[in-house]
């Protein structure tokens, strides 16, 4: 019972951690149709911009001033580069995306080095939260928590409740009829990508210090998010939120699991040696494929439902 609560409490954060990269490309894609594969450079330099302020000023007024540097930066690449791609279609896109991703790694390589930086957890945080049986549940993984629960609030009575939002879901749809309206609609879409751009960089706030902050940190979540994109369902913030919980709770599991298919046949009393046929498979334990595990996921979820869990198109 405490292995499986501690677990299930792992994963759940992970997943909501997740989920708070996910959500910004989410509504990226459902808005202007851009598949943003520069999406976890932008949580990397949430990381970063984190470092650098937390380190003169404190972390909490990193954790508002490093989103809102990356939703500006994020704001010009849409104004300055993507909207002039736009007419062209979206292969232009997605090769511009592509090769930003890779010219933001760079410039944070120039910047901070190629070796991880010390953002630290802050001392307010670190420390447990209480203690199940015996096993103590960090406080800082229940900040990530609490921030990612907020943001999903936030989303949501922004999308329906607030005039701007009334008019990003208008110009999902009728983009004409709300630009006949009076409004701003390229200007609607710079804020979008800006915002989503933001929520990616307070993914990096929140996760830099609790995993690693070093350059790398965007190409490990980068597959990730797309995974969780269409596990949920292109363009679905609810499906992104189902698959991030998935997911999270998935990997957290499958790596805590020292169990393979060698053990479960000697469990009903067969012998399994090196000599056995598919020996070198029958000994990989659930924890040495939990890698793998999302995007066998994905492999099932588009043999079976390419639309995604709660997705309401094809693809």
């Amino acid at each position: 019972m405490e292995f499986t609560l501690i677990t299930l409490l792992n994963g759940l954060s992970y997943g909501l951690l997740l989920f708070m990269l996910s959500s910004g490309l989410t509504l990226i894609l459902s808005m202007m149709g851009v598949l943003n594969f520069a999406h976890a450079s932008f949580y990397m330099l949430g990381a970063y911009f984190a470092y650098a302020v937390s380190t003169k000023i404190g972390f909490w007024p990193a954790l508002v001033i490093a989103p809102l540097l990356v939703g500006v930066i994020g704001a010009m690449v849409e104004r300055y580069g993507l909207r002039t791609l736009h007419k062209y279609g979206h292969i232009p896109e997605l090769l511009f995306t592509f090769g930003l991703s890779y010219v933001l790694v760079e410039i944070v390589q120039l910047i901070w080095g190629r070796a991880a930086v010390p953002y630290a957890i802050p001392a307010e945080l670190d420390g447990p939260l209480f203690t199940l049986f015996t096993t103590t549940f960090p406080t800082y993984r229940g900040f990530m928590m609490l921030i990612a629960i907020l943001m999903l609030v936030a989303i949501f009575l922004v999308l329906t409740k607030t005039r701007i939002g009334l008019v990003i879901q208008a110009a999902l749809t009728h983009p004409d009829m709300v630009e006949a309206l009076g409004h701003n609609v390229p200007r609607v879409f710079m804020l979008v990508f800006g915002g989503g751009c933001a929520l990616a960089g307070l993914a990096g706030v929140i996760g830099g210090n609790a995993f690693v902050t070093e350059p790398g940190m965007a190409a490990t979540v980068g597959s990730i998010i797309f995974v969780v994109v269409v596990v949920g369902g292109m363009g679905s913030l609810a499906g992104a939120l189902i698959a991030s919980l998935l997911i999270g709770i998935l990997q957290t599991f499958a790596v805590a699991l020292d169990h393979s298919i060698a053990t479960l046949f000697t469990s009903f009393g067969a012998t399994v040696t090196p000599e056995t046929f598919g020996y070198p498979v029958l000994k990989l334990t659930i924890s040495q494929v939990a890698p793998i595990l999302p995007y066998l996921l994905l492999v099932l979820i588009l043999i079976f439902r390419p639309r995604g869990l709660m997705g309401t198109r094809e693809g």
